[in-house]
This record gives C-alpha cells, sequence and structure tokens, in this order.
C-alpha cells in the first residue's frame, strides 16, 4: 500500500463541544487534511512541543521521550496504519541500539505527541486518507490559514449546530455536504468529523 506523508497543521478546539480537540494533520504538498479526535491532555502534550514549551518538570510524553534518548532508541517514524469503526490505529517505528527495527502499537494521540518532540515523519497509507480525509478546495489553502499549527478557540461561529447523530442522520446528503463545508470555513474540525462519518456512511450503504 502506498504510505502518504502527513505534517501537523493545526490543533483545533471545537467551537460547539466543549473540552474537545482535533489534531489535524495535512498531505505534504497536497489539499487532503485528516482531523483525529484527542483528549485535552494529548492536546496540551502536542501544543507544548510544538510551541517548544518547557515544563518545570518532564510530562509523561517527555519522560518517554527521555528514555528513549537515553538507552539510544531512535523514534524512526510514525505510521498510522489502520481506520477501523472511526478509530485510527499507529505505530511507533523504532530502531534500537542493535539497528534492529521494532513497531510498538500506540494510541495515534501520544504517537503524535512523541513524533513532535523526535522530530520523526509522520505517514498514513492513501486508502485511509480516501476514507477519512478532508479536501481544502484552493482557496482556502491560498490563505495559509493552516499554516501555523496552533491551539484555537474561535468564537461568534455561524454555524448551526445539529444536536446529535439523529440530527445528522435525518439530514439529506446535500445538506450534510453544505453543513460539512460551513464548519470547515469554521476550522471546526472536531465538529467536522461526525458529519463526515455521516456522508462516508452514506456511501458505503450506496454500494
Amino acid at each position: 500500500m502506498k504510505k502518504v506523508e502527513l505534517e501537523i497543521v493545526a490543533l483545533s478546539h471545537s467551537i460547539t463541544q466543549t473540552h474537545s480537540y482535533a489534531v489535524v494533520l495535512g498531505e505534504i504538498s497536497g489539499l487532503r487534511r485528516l482531523p483525529i479526535v484527542i483528549g485535552g491532555f494529548e492536546a496540551q502534550a502536542i501544543a507544548v512541543a510544538l510551541e517548544r514549551m518547557e515544563p518545570s518538570r518532564p510530562l509523561t510524553h517527555d519522560l518517554f521521550a527521555n528514555f528513549m534518548e537515553t538507552f539510544n532508541i531512535e523514534l524512526r517514524e510514525v505510521l498510522i496504519y489502520k481506520l477501523e469503526e472511526g478509530i485510527f490505529f499507529a505505530q511507533l517505528i523504532c530502531q534500537g541500539p542493535d539497528n534492529e527495527i521494532v513497531e510498538i502499537d500506540a494510541r495515534t494521540s501520544d504517537a503524535l505527541a512523541l513524533a513532535v518532540r523526535a522530530g520523526c515523519r509522520i505517514y498514513t497509507y492513501e486508502n485511509i486518507l480516501d476514507a477519512a480525509g478532508l479536501h481544502l478546495d484552493q482557496s482556502e489553502a491560498a490563505t495559509g490559514a493552516l499554516d501555523k499549527p496552533e491551539l484555537e478557540g474561535r468564537t461568534g461561529a455561524k454555524v448551526t449546530n445539529p444536536g446529535s447523530d439523529k440530527d445528522l442522520k435525518n439530514m439529506s446528503v446535500e445538506d450534510l455536504n453544505s453543513l460539512l463545508q460551513q464548519v470547515l470555513e469554521q476550522e471546526d474540525y472536531v465538529r467536522a468529523i461526525p458529519i463526515r462519518d455521516e456522508i462516508n456512511s452514506r456511501k458505503s450503504n450506496e454500494k
């Protein structure tokens, strides 16, 4: 399977869901975005590393990174290798002191927090990006709105928020696509995820 290199382009705080975050990955030199829901602790861990902040005491991910460095274990890459029922699975591809390559299963959020600290590359497979990626149009890309990773908490959103997944199921595909474009314009990637999943579910049922 073809691998696609990704980079972290944003950390998005949901406009409509309290304490909800998404890390947004973008393909290198491409327009597709892959938003993944993460917890507040993991969002903080990624933000700290992106902003090169130095906490007074090591965070959990700092401790793990220090442990690997101490014992001469190199994190070569992070691979998001599977998507199952909306859950992303990741592996840490490590090289030990004897040059043996070892693959370690990890939560995607933890893997990304370590990738930022190690400065290693992030990959996924083309089929995962096709299934769960969101397409940024040329005009959005030209604004450079996502060029710098940042933790955002935006207010004054113009998006009408369906109250639940049940509301999404009652919407037409046309309305879902329209709503998806609205939330993407607001960069509310957390809200975009269930809308994307509902659209993909409709497509699967049509086959």
